[in-house]
């Protein structure tokens, strides 16, 4: 019943250097489920009972938590292959810390926490990769995480946008961003309010740091650029 999403789990890094056929083998001992999702969607709700986690085969997702007032910061934008739900795998909580949003329509392969875990029946070959592949996903995002923590530690915005697009600049190596975001996502993921993020964009623009078009950013002065991280 996996065979046609076979091509497109084979390429998420959590199946990564275990053989095709063991990837088939693999599901129907794990026996993950496929939700389907319409736009607006919402795929888990913060605080619903945690049994799994989530794959993105197709389409894409935010990832957001609400504060005690009521304000949503996004975490994290989900495109396919990602995964969501991984660092409470191991732990002793048993609810869904964040809502997972579907940004389009979306397909998610949700793979049972039980399973993940080692409560293998069969102790299948494959398991000691998977658990490696999933222990370096975990460190992987806890960096992310840090990362994440930088940027709401920035009092400015003027700053926390600066320190954002040379991090992305940097990841892609290039001076010209497509960014992963939109505007109001990118506010939230900032922890800004959008009319304030998009005043100071255009002050970087008119001041000929940088030059952007809906989510393409190009970095005209990096220096500039540089000093403004600080201010």
């Amino acid at each position: 019943m996996y065979e046609k999403y076979l091509e497109e789990i084979s390429e998420v890094s959590l199946f990564q250097g275990i053989e095709r056929l063991d990837i088939e083998a693999m599901l129907n001992c794990l026996k993950p489920i496929v939700g389907h999702y319409k736009r607006s969607d919402y795929i888990v709700n913060g605080g619903d009972k945690y049994e799994s986690i989530g794959i993105v085969l197709k389409g894409s997702a935010t990832v957001s938590k609400e504060n005690a007032a009521g304000n949503r910061s996004v975490m994290a934008l989900l495109k396919q292959g990602d995964i969501f739900g991984e660092i409470v795998a191991f732990s002793s909580v048993m609810t869904w810390p964040a809502t997972v949003q579907a940004q389009e329509a979306c397909e998610v392969l949700f793979l049972p926490r039980g399973k993940i875990i080692g409560d293998c029946e069969r102790m299948c070959s494959w398991h000691r990769i998977f658990i490696q592949n999933f222990l370096r996903i975990i460190s992987e995002r806890a960096i992310l995480l840090n990362k994440k923590v930088e940027y709401l530690t920035i009092k400015s915005i003027r700053a926390k946008i600066c320190t954002y697009l040379l991090d992305q600049s940097k990841k892609i190596g290039s001076k010209k961003i497509v960014l992963p975001l939109n505007r109001n996502e990118l506010a939230d993921f900032l922890n800004v309010s959008r009319p304030s993020m998009s005043r100071e964009m255009g002050k970087l623009r008119d001041e000929g740091i940088i030059d952007f078009h809906l989510t393409q950013v190009e970095i005209l002065d990096f220096q500039a650029l540089k000093n403004s991280m600080s201010e």
